[in-house]
């Protein structure tokens, strides 16, 4: 028992480290790649190759001046960016990352834990991080803070039904909510080739669920100066950007094992590098996007999500069921 319960809080704490480390690596890569994109070299000073730019950064905003303005609801102003820190964490640990492995006589999933209605609980803990950016906003006493925190909530909530049926039909093809299920369930073949179109809903809705360009406008600076974290400085500032991005590592891991076999891959190398190379493509994507394509109008980013990807997801998950009920009635 002691053992088994030792386990979990290695798998839990080395989960927790990783996508700390990840994050602050992935707010590199991506400048390095912005950089390359606009033929400029990125960082560059902070050690070789600019690798310790991030500890620099983390330093940086550690030893930066935090100030709370006067009239903000002070407990809600500093528990916001904690509530979604904790949401983007807690969204990972039921995504398995490899194949189980044998550690002192047991065998052990990687994998903090696994509930047989895995892909409900990241759904569920994952949309508690739109009420850190709400309360954030709403405490901060800013027009242009609570602004961004509205259209952040109208936003996820728009994009969030879409993502939802877009994921139905893995559902209906694997006939299990339990993500190492889906995941054995693409032994043979991933579920992206005949749910293409659920696979391309999901990865828009994705970034709009993460608040990424082109659809980042809860924080347009152009019109909200910088929206929900306006008055944000120092670690709580951070907080923020901290969640984003591990939410984007979440988003990717799960589109990893919805769509792309999980961690299944040529056996030449382990499991969990399988898993991380296809993360890792998601994550280039984002940042490519970013470098490409223009801010959406607000307008127009509530309209694709309500009149073209909605109907869209439905259509896939009523096909999915009915080609479901007839080859398997």
């Amino acid at each position: 028992m002691g053992l088994a319960i030792g386990i979990d809080v290695g798998k839990a704490l080395v989960v927790i480290i990783f996508l700390q480390a990840a994050f602050g690596y992935l707010t590199l890569i991506e400048r390095k790649l912005l950089g390359r994109f606009q033929l400029r070299p990125g960082p560059n000073r902070v050690g070789p190759f600019g690798l310790l730019q991030p500890l620099a950064d983390g330093v940086k905003l550690l030893f930066k001046e935090e100030i709370i303005p006067a009239g903000v609801d002070r407990f809600v102003f500093l528990v916001a960016p904690m509530l979604s820190l904790l949401g983007a964490l807690m969204a990972f640990a039921v995504i398995p990352f490899g194949a189980p492995v044998q550690i002192f006589g047991r065998t052990v999933p990687l994998q903090v834990a696994g509930p047989s209605l895995s892909l409900l609980y990241v759904f569920a803990v994952a949309s508690l991080g739109v009420y850190g950016i709400v309360l954030g906003g709403w405490s901060s006493q800013n027009k242009y803070g609570l602004l961004g925190g509205l259209r952040s909530s109208a936003q996820i909530i728009s994009y969030e039904l879409a993502m939802g049926l877009s994921v139905i039909g893995v559902l209906l093809a694997a006939g299990s909510a339990n993500l190492n299920q889906i995941v054995s369930a693409q032994t043979r073949e991933w579920f992206v080739f005949p749910q293409i179109v659920g696979f391309i809903v999901y990865f828009i809705c994705a970034i709009a669920e993460t608040n990424r360009a082109p659809f980042d406008l809860p924080e347009a600076e152009q019109e909200l100066v910088a929206g929900y974290h306006t008055e944000y400085t120092g670690m709580k500032f951070a907080m923020f950007f901290m969640a984003e991005y591990i939410n984007m590592i979440t988003v990717s891991a799960l589109a990893t094992t919805l769509f792309l076999g999980g961690w299944h891959g040529p056996a030449f190398l382990p499991s969990y590098l399988w898993f991380l190379i296809k993360v890792a493509i998601f994550l280039f994507v984002f940042v490519w996007l970013r470098a490409t394509l223009p801010r959406l109008r607000y307008d127009r980013l509530m309209a694709f999500g309500w009149k073209i990807l909605l109907p869209v997801a439905l259509l896939n998950a009523i096909g999915t069921a009915a080609w479901v009920a007839l080859v398997h009635p």
